[in-house]
């Protein structure tokens, strides 16, 4: 179980998490630029593969967000870094929910490599849904709180 804000409660290491802890895992991409010069893939890069882990599976779930009358915008975002990601590596965000709210959601994340079952990073996402025209905070929509439920809580 987690606290609020979706961190492990008590003695729980988040390292500890394995991608069958996740209802929702998704293959990210990584490109040759992604590397920096020390070799492992750069610490801002966590936030792209989440960010399109997050927005790809939205889109296959609901349709392109582009076309509704209120879209998500990030609020907040937090990445914990265990170990080093590389370029060619087949990388796998699991997705899991932290917290449905009445006008947000926090996504809790992890990003697993190749080279071993623990993560490589656990991550917080959260999404504030904004009308379109005024950009001003509106409830989650129906059928993104639909889409959503089939998201595991965070472990």
């Amino acid at each position: 179980m987690s606290q609020e804000d979706g961190t492990p409660r008590g003695d729980a290491d988040p390292r500890s998490l394995r991608v069958t802890d996740f209802a929702v895992v998704r293959d990210v991409p990584t490109r040759w630029a992604d590397e920096d010069t020390y070799g492992h893939v750069n610490n801002a890069v966590h936030y792209l593969l989440f960010d399109t882990a997050v927005n790809g599976w939205m889109i296959e779930q609901v349709g392109d967000m582009r076309e509704h009358p209120s879209f998500g915008v990030v609020a907040e975002t937090g990445c914990r870094y265990f170990g080093e990601l590389r370029f060619p590596e087949r990388i796998r965000c699991g997705i899991a929910l932290g917290r449905l709210g009445t006008s947000s959601i926090t996504y809790r994340l992890a990003l697993f490599g190749d080279r071993t079952e623990e993560p490589a990073a656990t991550g917080l996402f959260v999404h504030v849904y904004v009308d379109r025209d005024t950009r001003r905070p509106v409830p989650v929509p129906d059928d993104v709180r639909r889409a959503v439920s089939v998201l595991l809580p965070w472990p």
